[in-house]
């Protein structure tokens, strides 16, 4: 090791601190994210290169988006760096007495980088940040629908709460309903042919003439025996109309991300591995791939699970000692994808595999496991599969035995 350059990183900026290979300072400033700043560096690094005959250590700490303008600078000029996790790095740094400021944390992390042996940040393929942002813009959408029915449920119970008893509340059909009628009084004033014709016309999906007709006249006996709390004039009947609206439309963008997803994922080994292990559909695939990214930059299972945050939590201290519990330090939108998956793989009725399997066995066991516990169990054989599944390029299959499936 010749030189190491750290950088503390914060909004638009960053405090450099450069380190020659006796741990002596010969350099600390700040570093603008700026084209200018950002060349300054590139020929510092050059002239370091060439003075050393190797290229300098770079190390700095992840903050979110803020070290992204930096990351891409090393990424596009071909530095290998070591990009620390902000506990971690806060772990290396610690000492009894610390004065923290910005440009003292640059030097700490040069310090540090003399006595630690960090690993070189995995650099991945373009197309796992693709797939995370479109992963993370299709979360944001069913955030924002979540929030969107729960409005759209109170006012509903006011202005027409028979609705929801009579359509799935998620379906096509309902919001097209509660767009065209949010109120019985509005639905009256028509005719059954007038209703039937308008449902038809107007729901997104298809709709045939007959199935119009019976849920044309279901609503009409609804609305004549419905009392709701408010008027047809009310303003909330036109705000509810405006909530079914965006929700069919978000749900048309989640489905076109999906697509799109899909789309860029044709042909890639870990989107066939996934797609053939039974339960696991398109959407499933691709949000998993967009959050475990490239699994060639972990070496076991065991720091898949840590990624995840499925690892087990311990502390005992003389007579004290707590029940072990799941770390919870990891991906959280991962853990939420994986838990909800396998949810969907108990109340599925397809193919077999071997995590629905393993569930009914920890619940049939003497000593039965409580249903989230299993749900974890499963997860955690779930990735001791995938992992040497993606690994080896192979496809699941229920009747071969993989050593992950003995445990």
């Amino acid at each position: 090791m010749k030189h190491v350059i750290a950088l503390d990183v914060s909004k638009g900026k960053s405090t450099i601190a450069i380190y020659n290979r006796n741990r002596q300072c010969e350099f600390e400033g700040e570093l603008y994210h700026t084209r200018v700043d950002f060349n300054r560096l590139h020929e510092r690094i050059d002239a370091l290169t060439k003075l050393d005959g190797q290229v300098p250590e770079i190390v700095f700490e992840a903050t979110g988006i803020y070290s992204k303008p930096v990351e891409a600078f090393f990424k596009d000029n071909g530095y290998a760096y070591f990009r620390m996790n902000p506990l971690e790095a806060n772990l290396q740094m610690a000492t009894m007495r610390r004065h923290k400021t910005d440009i003292s944390d640059a030097h700490e992390l040069a310090k540090t980088h003399f006595k630690m042996e960090r690993k070189i940040t995995y650099i991945q393929d373009d197309y796992y940040e693709q797939m995370r942002a479109l992963t993370r813009y299709y979360d944001e959408i069913d955030e924002e629908m979540i929030l969107l029915k729960s409005r759209m449920h109170a006012i509903l119970h006011m202005s027409f709460p028979e609705l929801e008893k009579l359509f799935t509340p998620s379906s096509a059909l309902f919001l097209n309903v509660v767009q065209l009628y949010p109120h019985p009084e509005l639905l009256l004033i028509h005719s059954k042919t007038v209703i039937r014709n308008r449902l038809k016309a107007n729901t997104r999906k298809n709709l045939s003439l007959t199935r119009a007709e019976t849920k044309a006249i279901t609503l009409m006996e609804a609305a004549k025996n419905s009392y709701p709390a408010i008027q047809s004039t009310d303003v909330r009947c036109d705000q509810v109309r405006d909530y079914a609206a965006r929700i069919a439309d978000l749900q048309d963008k989640k489905d076109l991300l999906v697509k799109q997803m899909v789309e860029l994922s044709q042909g890639r080994k870990e989107y066939l591995v996934l797609r053939s292990i039974p339960g696991i559909g398109d959407s499933t695939a691709c949000r998993l791939i967009g959050e475990l990214g490239d699994i060639r930059r972990f070496q076991n299972a065991k720091q898949l699970n840590a990624y995840v945050g499925i690892d087990i939590m311990r502390y005992q201290s003389g007579n004290t000692q707590y029940r072990d519990r799941i770390n919870k330090r990891g991906n959280k939108h991962l853990r939420k994808i994986l838990y909800f998956m396998v949810c969907a793989m108990l109340m599925a009725k397809g193919k077999p595999n071997h995590f629905v399997d393993y569930y009914y066995k920890l619940k049939k066991q003497p000593q039965r496991k409580p249903h989230k516990v299993a749900i974890i169990a499963c997860i955690n054989k779930f990735l001791k599969v995938t992992f040497q599944l993606l690994t080896r390029g192979i496809l699941y299959d229920y009747e071969s035995v993989l050593p992950a499936q003995k445990s």
